[in-house]
């Protein structure tokens, strides 16, 4: 279980198709505290620790992709250099700043505007046909693993409005238009609706 709140922007380091695909992933994060088998959340997708270590300085960790991930989220486009917001799970006590998200990713959403306005940026994004009911305005959605407001909705498309801290502390400061996009619905949006369509 994770917030959405980002703690930091690893880096892959490489990424090899054995079976299944298998990522090393650069971070601050000390190796000496993640546990093997642990739980991290790149991108938005829950992903377990293969290994861990350190070479000359720099930490990394290990994960192994399944199949059913990779065609699922973006992790199939994952190549050396590609940074990604990670966020480590959550612990008894921690404290609760975005929203519960699970890692499970749900689809793939598509950038189709970015534009500055003031020292935000506003992102429009286009939600698959069977997930658009589920995001309503002033709602809570992961995008790429960030829990975040949404602005308004049209139909299949939704506002997102990046401050500066947002876009320094995460990756959504490298957002461009046709950018796919890993997209986590709100878990009570989905009981929500689920609900709606028992009583209908």
């Amino acid at each position: 279980m994770f917030t959405g709140i980002i703690t930091d922007i690893g880096r892959v380091v490489r990424a090899e198709m054995k079976g299944d695909l298998h990522v090393r992933i650069a971070t601050d994060y000390a190796p000496e505290g993640i546990d093997l088998g642990a739980s991290i959340a790149c991108d938005g997708v829950c992903l377990t620790v293969t290994d861990r270590g350190r070479d000359v300085g720099q930490a990394w960790f290990d994960v192994t992709i399944s199949a059913e991930s990779i065609d699922k989220t973006t992790a199939g486009t994952w190549t050396p250099g590609k940074r990604l917001n990670l966020e480590r799970a959550l612990r008894v006590g921690d404290e609760l700043g975005g929203h519960i998200v699970s890692g499970h990713v749900d689809g793939l959403a598509e950038v189709i505007d970015v534009r500055d306005e003031g020292e935000s940026t506003r992102v429009t994004l286009r939600a698959p046909e069977g997930l658009a009911k589920f995001i309503a305005p002033k709602g809570s959605v992961a995008l790429n693993g960030t829990s975040l407001t949404v602005n308004d909705v049209d139909g299949r498309d939704f506002g997102i409005n990046f401050i500066p801290h947002t876009k320094a502390e995460t990756t959504w400061g490298d957002v461009s238009t046709g950018d796919a996009v890993n997209l986590e619905i709100d878990t009570l949006a989905r009981y929500v609706a689920r609900l709606a369509d028992a009583q209908g």
